[in-house]
């Protein structure tokens, strides 16, 4: 007994080794096939930072530069004065000032004008003595985002010019003002200044990566599909497993390199400062990269082609860039897309880099994203070494 029992640890061992060398040699052969293609470096390197130094200068939550349409017909000290506070505001661009409301129409039939604002006759006159006055604000709502912010920007400034005109009026209301309602005091956490690229470039970071895990890695085994080279690995005694681990291990350093890059863009270009522990941010984008890995991989199993294989990788980026809340609040969304959304492996990345970098969360606080991306990566792995079938 103790004979066999030896003779199969023995066994055992020169398994091992031979399954580690064929997993060497599969690492080297991919290792060499990406260096060879300078396009694929490109991807991997070259677009990422490209787009993660772009992305956050053009890409903005503020709206600016809102054309207006003035039509006054009072020509009053008060409305020059409401004029002259909305066009210092810096967020609208005068582009007509007259009397004719079918002239000022006619700007935002040609999409030259966002907003109308028409301040009727004796503007002045009712504010002094009737102490009230009412303006028309028309809005042009083809861009809804546009038209919601620029309406609510607009309606701040107008409420300010409003108090600013009954305290004017009647000084004796300063004093009334101050020691009545409510006075609220904000306090921003996390984000001191409200600087949007705070939350911005985080997400982006966590595209970076998915774009290149998932892309790259759907693209891998049907290359080999397509150029003849399947079928030599179909017929060699290398298993299911060491083979998939072979094609996801390479870009899975690579992906990692990638994110590092990121890291020292978003360092030195945005001075975003990691407030959080930094090997706990490379341990779950290490697992997350697991999770996408293995769906590309999965998508490559069942792509005859790389054509067909970049088509369905690119529909599911879509949907995962658009209800992972990148730029849409997913509380925002409607229910059953707050549901989609616990699918998406892109959420939880997002969430997590975010927590860690600008919060300080510890893994305790991150235990829930942690498991939902673990069940991801084993179900994804698993399904495309199931998947995936020697044969001639």
């Amino acid at each position: 007994n103790r004979f066999f029992i030896t003779l199969r640890s023995i066994q055992n061992d020169k398994t091992l080794k031979f399954k580690m060398k064929q997993l060497l040699f599969l690492l080297r052969k991919e290792f060499r096939q990406i260096f060879r293609n300078k396009s694929i470096l490109a991807i991997i390197f070259v677009a990422p930072m490209m787009q993660l130094i772009i992305l956050p200068l053009a890409a903005s939550y503020e709206i600016k530069n809102i054309n207006l349409s003035v039509v006054d017909h009072d020509h009053s000290s008060f409305s020059r004065e409401l004029i002259q506070k909305i066009t210092a505001s810096n967020y609208f661009k005068l582009q007509y000032y007259g009397e004719d409301y079918q002239e000022a129409f006619e700007t935002i039939e040609s999409e030259k004008s966002d907003i109308i604002l028409e301040i009727p006759p004796k503007f002045e006159q009712n504010l002094v003595r009737e102490n009230q006055q009412k303006v028309l604000v028309a809005i042009n709502a083809i861009n809804g985002t546009k038209a919601g912010l620029g309406g609510s920007y607009l309606a701040q400034i107008l409420q300010d010019y409003n108090q600013n005109i009954q305290t004017k009026l009647s000084p004796q209301l300063v004093e009334f003002q101050k020691n009545a309602g409510l006075e609220v005091n904000a306090t921003l956490w996390f984000n001191r200044f409200y600087n949007y690229r705070l939350a911005l470039v985080p997400g982006i970071l966590a595209f970076l990566v998915t774009l290149v895990g998932g892309m790259l890695s759907a693209l891998n085994i049907v290359s080999e599909k397509e150029i003849g080279t399947i079928e030599q690995i179909n017929v060699s005694p290398i298993k299911k497993s060491t083979f998939i681990l072979g094609k996801l291990i390479p870009f899975w350093i690579l992906a990692n390199v990638a994110f590092t890059m990121g890291l020292l863009v978003s360092r030195f270009v945005y001075g975003i400062e990691i407030y959080g522990s930094l090997p706990l941010l490379y341990f779950f984008v290490g697992v997350y990269l697991l999770a996408i890995l293995g769906f590309g991989l999965l998508i490559s199993t069942y792509s005859e082609t790389q054509q067909q294989a970049m088509f369905t990788i690119f529909f599911f980026m879509m949907i995962f860039i658009i209800m992972s809340g990148l730029y849409t609040p997913i509380e925002s969304m409607p229910e059953w897309s707050q549901k989609l959304t616990l699918l998406n492996p892109l959420t939880y990345l997002i969430e997590v880099i975010r927590l860690i970098m600008l919060k300080n969360s510890g893994f305790k606080d991150l235990i829930p994203q942690f498991i939902s991306i673990l069940g991801m990566a084993v179900f994804f792995n698993s399904w495309a070494v199931w998947n995936y079938r020697k044969t001639s």
